[in-house]
């Protein structure tokens, strides 16, 4: 297998980011909704996560969308359905959209700002292993007497699979606040 097959196998996150005009909000919302059920279908589509703007700050969203490889995010986001959603946005958003594609363990590190490239991977390895080193710690000191009755495998299954929840929603959004200067200097 070559490096590009590759590439193209691992799972990709597309960083999209629009600014909604101001007191076009709620109909962003409605649209946001709309578009976000069309990608549902697309053969691959692994989730959508939409952050919103804070309380008086610019009107800028961001969605998180991911997909199992890059064709069929590709596929997405050259299809027709995507391209009349894009039409239907224009008169909600200040200016073209700004997507950013990331692959593997970037994609953790890279979303607080979303101009910026993705950090060198020494970085981002370094950064990961921070945050797995601290949830396994803690979730093995505390879970792990009561984890002890399962079978070994099964006891690794739970414990990693919180991990993986931890570093996903609460860990590494943290730790790339944290680091954002150095991952990105």
């Amino acid at each position: 297998m070559n490096i590009e097959e590759n590439k193209s196998n691992q799972q990709v996150t597309a960083v999209i980011s629009h600014y909604v005009r101001p007191g076009r909000e709620s109909g962003y919302e409605e649209w946001l909704q709309g578009i976000s059920q069309a990608a549902r279908q697309f053969d691959g589509h692994n989730g959508v996560t939409i952050l919103r703007p804070q309380s008086g700050s610019r009107a800028e969203y961001v969605v998180i969308l991911r997909f199992d490889n890059y064709n069929n995010l590709c596929q997405w986001m050259r299809s027709p359905e995507r391209q009349e959603w894009l039409e239907r946005a224009k008169p909600l958003t200040e200016k073209p959209e700004n997507i950013q594609v990331l692959t593997g363990l970037e994609a953790l590190v890279s979303l607080p700002n979303t101009a910026s490239p993705p950090p060198p991977k020494y970085k981002t390895a370094f950064v990961t292993w921070i945050g797995v080193f601290l949830c396994a710690s803690v979730l093995g000191y505390f879970l792990g007497p009561y984890l002890a009755v399962f079978p070994y495998l099964l006891r690794q299954a739970i414990m990693t699979g919180l991990v993986v929840i931890l570093l996903a929603y609460l860990v590494m959004p943290r730790l790339t606040r944290l680091f954002y200067n150095w991952l990105h200097s």
